[in-house]
């Protein structure tokens, strides 16, 4: 039997524009704002209200100038006429010193409150009030994050991609590093940046005290695809927390039907150098892991909404949607493109 014809580069390029059809116009994380003057957990209330301090300290002063400048400018002293101005005398007035005197004792209070405060905050969020309840070593790549969950048991270690799950109310170890270019890890409602670096793993900490999707972002530029370099910390109830873990430890259903069947003989010959799926023999590594791929928001580290159309174009043409990433174009024919997405839509 003859196997159908690979589609051409004006299909997929059509493939791509229908997914805007088929999906929402935004992704779940351009709905939370990068906003980082508020704080969500332990870490983010001092830096935050640091924050505001220094911000309104900042207005009070440029006031003060302002008003002080327009004053010297509109009741300045006139001075005599005078045809030769060597004649003008040169004064020093008392009153005038007193005013310097006064501006910098008053600045110099007020910096070196701000840095003591600053240094006082910087230390209480250098490291969690109590023991992290779990460890997460997060490993940036051009351009998506791999996340794995450590444990005691190797059993219960698993791997995910581009949504971080967390208990609420809890401290998180962050281990951070890096496979290629520097990278940054930064989620602003819950802390600041932290440099991934190639060679080295540096240490964070995150907390969430109240549930919900967290948007975080790359915060050093690492390449072409820098600006789509999202992710998404969830921070949820302890038990519904330990329901995920407990889901993500088990590998998906098997095949139902012919046409899934087809589609993971495809995926397991195009796509498992890269990607790997829990219970079968994909096992790559230079990809994210695609275990539990239907339950997270997004595609592509934050830059698709995760639904038929957009995943069918990111099969498609992923250099189209995210130019300069390392997954190529797999030249599938529409039959292949159709079953591969069946199987991938299994994978919940």
């Amino acid at each position: 039997m003859r196997a159908p014809a690979a589609p051409s580069r004006g299909a997929t390029r059509l493939a791509v524009a229908a997914a805007a059809l088929l999906g929402p116009c935004g992704g779940a994380l351009a709905d939370t704002p990068m906003a980082y003057t508020v704080g969500f957990g332990t870490r983010d209330y001092g830096v935050v209200s640091l924050l505001w301090a220094l911000l309104i300290t900042s207005l009070v002063v440029i006031f003060i100038v302002t008003v002080l400048l327009l004053a010297g400018l509109f009741r300045r002293r006139a001075i005599p006429p005078s045809e030769d101005a060597r004649q003008v005398p040169v004064e020093r007035p008392d009153r005038g010193i007193s005013w310097i005197y006064v501006g910098s004792a008053i600045s110099a209070a007020v910096l070196v409150g701000a840095a003591l405060w600053t240094f006082s905050t910087l230390a209480a969020v250098s490291g969690p009030p109590v023991k992290p309840a779990l460890t997460i070593h997060v490993t940036g790549h051009q351009w998506w994050w791999e996340a794995r969950y450590e444990s005691n048991e190797t059993s219960r270690i698993f791997t995910t991609a581009n949504e971080i799950h967390i208990p609420t109310g809890k401290p998180v170890k962050m281990l951070l590093s890096s496979v290629d270019v520097i990278h940054s890890f930064w989620v602003p409602q819950l802390t600041g940046k932290t440099d991934l670096i190639p060679g080295q793993q540096n240490q964070s900490w995150i907390e969430a005290d109240t549930a919900g999707t967290y948007r975080g972002q790359c915060g050093e530029y690492c390449g072409l695809q820098h600006a789509h370099m999202a992710l998404a910390v969830v921070a949820q109830p302890q038990q519904q927390f330990d329901a995920w873990w407990e889901h993500q430890l088990e590998p998906p259903p098997p095949p139902a039907n012919r046409t899934v069947t087809e589609g993971q003989a495809n995926f397991l010959v195009h796509c498992a150098l890269c990607h790997a799926v829990r219970g079968t023999t994909a096992d790559g590594k230079l990809g994210p892991d695609l275990s539990h791929l239907m339950t997270r928001q997004t595609i592509a580290s934050g830059t698709l909404p995760n639904t038929i159309g957009y995943l069918s174009a990111w099969i498609a043409d992923p250099q189209h949607i995210k130019p300069g990433n390392l997954m190529p174009i797999l030249e599938l024919s529409s039959a292949q493109l159709s079953a591969v997405r069946d199987y991938l839509e299994t994978l919940k």
